[in-house]
């Protein structure tokens, strides 16, 4: 039997995320990208994460703050709302939102993710977090307002 990516694709792991996160394959888009680092948070696997940031942003204290920041977490679901180019072929956004828990509480993380890419590959520069009012759709999904829902 096969298991459901956890990246919330609808697809098999084996065809969707494994092969980027063992490494045979590269992601082709930022979404694929995107979709795998989420993916890596649920199997809290720090190492994909720091090599899937771009060398400008990465730190020393990187792998070991990720890896601390696995303790008590459990990441829920995903939601994929806006992919899109940026100035140039080589930048891509991936507005995505995501459901956790941490310490028996429920959070949430609205992002929209900046990608670029180098040699043929995919990285995560940095994500501010989108505008909303309250009267647009939840970005979870659920169909409902965000004042109705998430906020």
């Amino acid at each position: 039997m096969s298991q459901e990516c956890p990246c919330c694709s609808g697809e098999q792991y084996s065809l969707c995320c494994a092969p980027y996160i063992d490494g045979t394959q590269i992601p082709a888009t930022a979404e694929c990208l995107m979709r795998s680092r989420y993916t890596a948070y649920v199997q809290q696997n720090a190492a994909y994460l720091v090599a899937t940031w771009h060398p400008s942003q990465q730190r020393p204290e990187l792998l070991p703050a990720l890896t601390e920041s696995f303790a008590g977490s459990e990441w829920l679901g995903l939601n994929v709302t806006r992919c899109f180019a940026g100035l140039h072929e080589n930048e891509a956004f991936v507005t995505f939102f995501a459901r956790y828990r941490e310490k028996a509480q429920l959070h949430h993380l609205h992002e929209c993710s900046r990608f670029v890419r180098e040699d043929q590959r995919w990285y995560y520069i940095d994500g501010t977090a989108p505008e909303l009012g309250r009267n647009d759709p939840c970005p979870c999904g659920s169909g409902k307002k965000y004042k109705k829902c998430c906020n």
